[in-house]
């Protein structure tokens, strides 16, 4: 870490000599902004991947039914013009004409209602499933008109809609299929994909054909290239030479220094992400035989020191989250929930409790902001639990988890900015294959509340469901994370809290 940041320092004192007034970082007379990030996702379609990289690409790339606005709250028509629900398990939606896919085919209803079949469809292995395991199924009602059928009622599902669920051209996807769907992506958002490089990233140029009127408003920005760069390093030296133009989760003391570089802006915002160590309380995986004790569980729970991990490594914003959601959404609250403060001493008694005062070895896996990462670790260690950290790549990981070998996984999740608890719940403890707890109570609760309309009585039901799983540590809820923006000084950008960073809506200077 010390030869990174003096690395760093050296970059940046080059980059201030070698930069001038005039100077101008951006590639503003090729029109093409350029981004950089760490993660490339497995496959561009949005249904088959679930990091947030590919988030970015399906919201430029693809629309979605409905819109919502993050400035009113209220939701408003994109794809769908109108919608009513029938009965809390019916929802009819009247679609919008004269939109056309990046091909040229029109969107039409049959559009909508095969997109909604396939992505419930068990064949079709949709990564992440309470996007959209909340639909029976959808049928075609009329010309423009698509009934979609609830497994249940869903309250939360005009957020959804809003979000992860994204509209597939029919014919092009039954053509090319998913593999040729994830060479060369055909969507009727705002920008349109002309190459995905595997390694290397995506380039995008605006869509020319983009329906007036839409919410997202015409973008001005003509091409976009997501690069992907896994070394934060290289990225920082990318920016401050020019090579890119935008980029995020720029570490605070280096964001601090960027910020008297001239021609470069630095931003700083809380996001909806939150990091949590989640833990195999069932002890299946290999070495996590101590985890079967809620006490060991507890333990590792009072061992970290979340304010001091807050203060000197994200900052910019970010909270301690004590519940297992983030505390914005609707449905998240901590009241009642218990508090795992830093306490070591206490800690090493519940360890002692449980029969493991001399600490016992164990694997924790990671796969991003590796410094948080090494810091459980070294909390871990000074309570006696000897964590050797694992750092791969996300998707490889999230297998691994799949198949019960991690024991301890650090992990991240910013709900797909779907607004509503359940979409961090249900990607933990709906007993689906990213649940470790596998917990029937918890599970039954949160059922419950999904699909319960009245509000009070589902506001109740996440109370209690969030208590339970913080009285049996099945995870240990860290922070919200703040995200530190740097980009050339040419590009007006605005960040969101739902950490979704829209090109589509910024410009050149």
């Amino acid at each position: 870490m010390a030869n990174y940041r003096s690395h760093f320092s050296r970059m940046l004192t080059a980059a201030l000599l070698a930069a001038a007034p005039a100077t101008a970082y951006a590639d503003k007379a090729h029109d093409t902004l350029t981004y950089a990030s760490d993660t490339e996702p497995e496959n561009v379609s949005p249904y088959h991947n679930n990091v947030r990289e590919g988030v970015i690409i399906a919201r430029h790339v693809f629309d979605n039914l409905i819109y919502h606005d993050l400035a009113t709250g209220k939701y408003q028509p994109q794809l769908a013009t109108d919608w009513t629900w029938v009965d809390p398990q019916t929802l009819d939606l009247t679609i919008r004409k004269g939109v056309t896919f990046h091909n040229g085919d029109p969107l039409t209803a049959d559009d909508v209602v095969f997109t909604l079949n396939y992505a419930v469809n068990p064949a079709s292995k949709v990564v992440t499933k309470q996007n959209v395991n909340w639909i029976k199924s959808a049928e075609k009602i009329g010309d423009d008109k698509v009934r979609i059928h609830l497994v249940g009622p869903f309250p939360a599902a005009i957020e959804y809609l809003s979000g992860p669920v994204v509209i597939y051209p029919k014919t092009y996807f039954e053509k090319v299929g998913l593999d040729g769907f994830a060479k060369a992506p055909i969507g009727s958002g705002p920008y349109k994909v002309t190459a995905v490089v595997p390694g290397k990233g995506v380039k995008m140029e605006k869509n020319a054909n983009y329906w007036k009127g839409s919410p997202l408003g015409t973008p001005a920005i003509g091409k976009l290239e997501f690069r992907v760069i896994p070394d934060q390093e290289t990225q920082l030296a990318e920016l401050m030479t020019g090579g890119v133009d935008w980029i995020w989760r720029v570490q605070a003391d280096q964001a601090k220094q960027l910020e008297s570089v001239p021609n470069l802006k630095v931003l700083a915002a809380e996001t909806m992400r939150v990091g949590f160590l989640q833990l195999d309380a069932r002890g299946q995986s290999p070495g996590a035989a101590p985890l079967k004790d809620v006490r060991v569980r507890q333990a590792i729970a009072y061992a970290i020191d979340r304010k001091a991990m807050l203060d000197n490594l994200v900052r910019g914003g970010a909270r301690i989250m004590n519940s297992a959601c983030f505390i914005d959404q609707f449905g998240c609250t901590d009241k009642g929930v218990p508090r795992y403060d830093y306490d070591p001493a206490k800690a090493k008694k519940l360890l002692a409790e449980a029969g493991f005062a001399d600490g016992f070895t164990i694997d924790l896996y990671a796969y991003r902001e590796r410094e948080y990462a090494e810091a459980v670790v070294g909390y871990l260690r000074a309570v006696g639990i000897k964590a050797n950290l694992n750092f791969m790549k996300y998707a490889a990981l999230r297998e691994l988890s799949r198949a019960g070998k991690v024991p301890i996984y650090y992990q991240t999740w910013g709900s797909f900015s779907v607004a509503d608890a359940s979409a961090f719940t249900g990607a933990w403890f709906k007993g689906d294959e990213d649940d470790l707890a596998r917990d029937e109570e918890i599970t039954k609760l949160l059922k419950t509340a999904d699909t319960t309309v009245e509000t009070e009585t589902r506001l109740k039901t996440y109370a209690e469901a969030l208590k339970l799983i913080a009285e049996r540590t099945y995870l240990v809820p860290l922070f919200s994370y703040s995200s530190n923006y740097a980009f050339t000084s040419d590009l007006s950008f605005t960040a969101q809290p739902d950490e979704l960073p829209r090109f589509f809506q910024a410009k050149w200077k």
